[in-house]
């Protein structure tokens, strides 16, 4: 599997990401001609190379011939990317990082998201760095990205409504469950581009991967800084064998005064708040009183919910939460032909190399009941089919 790592250790940016996927080997020209496609106003890619304490990579400035471009809403930049003919895969991954930012502006300034004006977010050069990224993602064959904790610098920046702090309000928002840190340095080191792309394209954050290192791209930011080098790295590699590592939230609480019946209804409404599981434990707590553990593992960006459900909807009154780290045996979801015809069953690899089909529950229920037959009839012949 071809993976990428993002290593922000001096922040991130829409042209710092292009920078370094350019300096990985996509061809600025394959980006350029196929932006234009959308179409979009006049504009060129002005690629050079550049150094920043004596490391060398690419700089990239999006230059617009028309500077009266009027900002474009939501909803002309879907239509845009959803008329163009890009891949689908482009589309995907562009309108994903448009529609979050659209998410998190809507909030901020209480509009509709479809009416949001991103201004400096909906020009052209902003255009390029997201659709540019999704482009060279796909050129490069990138299966999965990771990125390392997001650093953040303080002061203030001025943009379209005014003089605000660094890190922005739609940064801060847009970063809401990512690990991040300050630094001290009087710049903004992570602009909203930057963290809606990092943030669309990373399925975790924090420490490298197991990988073998294929290549390096270093994208360089427009400013000199005193502290450190202004660049974003990027390692391009295979991962070897390596079990699957994420970080998670787990949130639980004791319970012994709940009627049973709630659990189960409890349960349901956990997962639809974003739960990735949840688990009843029997304990027995002070006075020797029998009672339930509720454990809950969710992502760090849904705890909130978590928190609320559980405590507008139990008897408890407050809760324990802390991040713990998972590591898992890596697994693929595919479709399979049986005699049952299509089903979804998931394909697990062990570090012997192995692997093990598990069939989805959901799909065997369904054909249970519409055959008439056992459960366990249905796994066992999807299990013999497709192992």
């Amino acid at each position: 599997m071809k993976i990428a790592y993002f290593d922000c250790f001096s922040g991130i940016s829409g042209d710092m990401v292009l920078g370094a996927l350019i300096h990985l080997g996509v061809p600025g020209d394959f980006i350029e001609e196929n932006v234009r496609n959308l179409p979009v106003d006049a504009f060129r890619l002005e690629i050079s190379t550049a150094a920043r304490m004596n490391i060398h990579g690419q700089q990239v400035k999006v230059v617009v011939d028309d500077k009266d471009t009027p900002a474009r809403d939501y909803l002309a930049i879907k239509s845009l990317v959803e008329k163009s003919e890009l891949s689908e895969k482009v589309k995907r991954l562009s309108l994903k990082i448009f529609s979050r930012l659209a998410d998190v502006e809507a909030t901020i300034h209480n509009c509709p998201k479809e009416h949001v004006h991103f201004h400096e977010l909906g020009g052209v050069d902003a255009i390029v760095d997201i659709v540019g990224t999704a482009l060279g993602v796909e050129w490069l064959g990138i299966e999965k990205t990771s990125a390392s904790d997001i650093p953040t610098g303080r002061g203030f920046v001025t943009c379209d409504h005014g003089r605000l702090p660094v890190p922005a309000p739609a940064t801060v928002a847009l970063l809401n469950g990512v690990p991040v840190y300050g630094t001290g340095v009087n710049h903004e080191m992570v602009t909203p581009t930057g963290a809606a792309i990092i943030t669309c394209l990373a399925e975790d954050f924090g420490p490298m991967p197991g990988m073998r290192i294929q290549r390096v791209g270093y994208g360089v930011g427009s400013r000199e800084l005193k502290e450190m080098p202004n660049l974003l790295r990027v390692f391009i590699g295979e991962s070897a064998f390596s079990y699957d590592t994420d970080c998670v939230t787990v949130v639980e609480t004791n319970i012994d005064d709940m009627n049973p019946e709630i659990f189960g209804f409890v349960m349901e409404r956990l997962f639809e708040d974003g739960a990735l599981d949840v688990i009843w434990i029997p304990a027995f707590m002070k006075k020797n009183r029998p009672g339930t553990m509720i454990q809950v593992m969710c992502k760090e960006i849904d705890r909130e919910k978590v928190v609320c459900r559980i405590l507008s909807e139990t008897t408890a009154t407050g809760v324990r939460h802390y991040q713990a780290g998972r590591t898992k045996l890596p697994r693929m979801l595919k479709e399979a032909t049986t005699s049952f015809g299509k089903v979804r069953v998931k394909e697990v690899s062990s570090p012997t190399g192995t692997i093990s089909v598990v069939p989805e529950y959901e799909e065997c229920k369904k054909i249970a009941l519409e055959k008439n037959i056992p459960l366990k009839v249905v796994y066992d012949a999807i299990v013999k089919e497709t192992g």
